[in-house]
């Protein structure tokens, strides 16, 4: 994979390293597999070893891309499908048993949309520890799940997984959830994709922002990363539109300053942000409260 290409997407990683290297050469400790959910396309790609980790500059585990075009063109059935696609991609990871409790993160800044996303969706999560142990005879059915919005460095002086840290400490999740922004290199999968990993994540890596990361061996317990892409690198986007022009391959860093550390996104960013993140919210509240629909939450969440 090219060094100087910025991406946060396993299954990008894993075309870039498909374009770089001869085909008749196997990609190294991965294995990849296509298929079809709900009508949407799905890709898993899971790193077996350090060999897959080095082919992709990524840590070894699961990750599944869900692919949600059907979304941003509005069709029939298009949310509902999407929430029954995360949902079924998203359980075998989580691992649960019946009385698992759960931490979800939301990390990010409200105040800048392209960075909303774990914010957003932490809004449309379902906070339900206090229902489940104070009232039992209407919410016992219940998973335990606390919410959290991390806010950012800057406004909090905190780091986020500062936070969570201490979170973790005083609530004992079984579970933790963190939903973030990522960075894509095509503008296609913008606010179409999620990727689902069970590797945690270091918020504000897409951006080359890295802060201290969120992983079992941080926190010591299992964390499941839900990321969606919001914005793409000026250069990794320039040469990969040059590229496909057919104006042959040319290496981001070989724009000199010319990108100026920019970072793009759509025009209709509030719109996709505010959409995709109500999906994963909801698909977020199915998986882990059992026999709840799409429906349950819009009366619960009204």
């Amino acid at each position: 994979m090219h060094p100087n290409i910025r991406t946060d997407l396993a299954v990008e990683a894993k075309e870039l390293w498909a374009e770089s290297a001869p085909e008749t050469t196997a990609l190294p400790g991965v294995k990849a597999e296509d298929i079809k959910c709900r009508g949407y396309d799905v890709t898993r790609v899971q790193i077996l070893n350090r060999e897959g980790e080095r082919a992709l500059n990524k840590p070894q585990g699961t990750y599944v891309t869900v692919e949600l075009d059907a979304l941003i063109r509005r069709e029939e059935d298009a949310f509902s499908r999407g929430v029954e696609a995360i949902r079924e991609q998203l359980l075998p990871l989580l691992g649960l048993v019946k009385n698992d409790s759960v931490l979800v993160v939301g990390l990010g800044n409200r105040a800048i949309t392209p960075d909303a996303i774990g914010p957003v969706t932490a809004k449309h999560t379902l906070a339900t520890r206090h229902l489940v142990e104070q009232v039992p005879e209407h919410f016992g059915n219940f998973r335990r799940v606390t919410v959290v919005q991390t806010g950012v460095l800057g406004t909090t002086g905190m780091e986020s997984a500062e936070v969570v840290r201490a979170l973790a400490s005083q609530f004992r999740p079984d579970r933790i959830i963190a939903v973030d922004a990522l960075a894509s290199r095509k503008l296609s999968r913008i606010c179409r994709t999620v990727q689902i990993s069970d590797t945690g994540i270091a918020p504000g890596s897409g951006v080359g922002n890295h802060r201290a990361e969120l992983s079992r061996e941080t926190l010591g317990v299992p964390v499941i990363a839900v990321g969606v892409p919001t914005v793409v690198d000026a250069g990794t986007l320039a040469a990969d539109l040059l590229e496909e022009s057919g104006r042959g391959q040319i290496a981001p860093n070989d724009f000199g300053d010319f990108g100026g550390g920019m970072i793009v996104t759509p025009k209709e960013i509030d719109t996709q942000v505010a959409d995709i993140s109500k999906l994963v919210g909801y698909a977020l509240n199915c998986t882990l409260h059992e026999g709840l629909t799409v429906e349950d939450v819009d009366m619960l969440t009204s």
